[in-house]
Order: structure tokens, then C-alpha cells, then sequence
């Protein structure tokens, strides 16, 4: 088996509850004046909502949740080989959880995976 490759991604997600949501973008866009688009999110059906923020060199996602009860953190991670990563991964008991957020007609192959801590991390393959 190859030993995969594994990178950070420039994609971080916060899934906010819907009462906390918009007082969230304003804090980014009105409060901190960064630049907030509203995205389109029928990629992700248990999205509401979602606005990408310029953050620095990363995109922050604020995600709205509709049934979250308080806000999450999401990451993402390359791989250059995702069946080897799942496999490298499986023999340190981290198991995908695709569960946690179907997605639909992505470019690449994905899996969610969660650190031993449960911080979800969107595993992509890149190339």
C-alpha cells in the first residue's frame, strides 16, 4: 500500500446555529469589514444557508445549521491518494463518517473523517 500524502486545505467551515446566523455574518462583514459573499449551498442539503468569508489565504464557511444547537468547527485536508488515506487512517481506528453531511456532485472524492477529539475534517483528494 502507498504511504498517502496528507496537506491542510484552505476550506474551514462553521456550522452556526439559525438564531446565532446572522448576527454572525454581520460580525464578519459590518463588524470586521471582511469580504462575505452569500454562496450557493444546494451541494449540501443540511445547509441552510452559507456565506464565504476572505480569511486571510483560507475561505471560512459560515454555514447555517437549522437544527444545531451550537456552533461546530469544520476542517479540510488533502490527500493524493484517498483510498490509501482511508486505509492508513482505518489501521488508527479513524473511520469515514460520511453521514455527517451528504454531498452531492462534488469535483473530487471525499470523505468525512473525524480526529480523535470529533472535529469533523472534510479528506479530499486532490490532482
Amino acid at each position: 500500500m502507498n504511504q498517502p500524502e496528507f496537506t491542510a486545505g484552505l476550506n474551514i467551515a462553521m456550522k452556526i446555529p439559525k438564531a446565532q446566523y446572522e448576527a454572525t455574518v454581520v460580525f464578519y462583514r459590518d463588524t470586521l469589514g471582511f469580504d462575505v459573499k452569500e454562496e450557493d449551498v444546494s451541494y449540501a442539503p443540511t445547509v441552510s444557508t452559507t456565506h464565504s468569508v476572505r480569511f486571510g489565504p483560507n475561505t471560512l464557511w459560515l454555514d447555517c445549521v437549522d437544527n444545531y444547537s451550537q456552533p461546530d468547527l469544520w476542517l479540510q485536508l488533502h490527500t493524493d491518494d484517498l483510498d490509501a488515506a482511508t486505509a492508513t487512517l482505518a489501521g488508527t481506528g479513524i473511520r469515514p463518517c460520511d453521514e455527517v453531511e451528504p454531498l452531492h456532485n462534488l469535483e473530487s472524492r471525499t470523505h468525512w473523517i473525524k480526529n480523535p477529539a470529533g472535529v469533523v475534517h472534510l479528506l479530499a483528494e486532490s490532482g
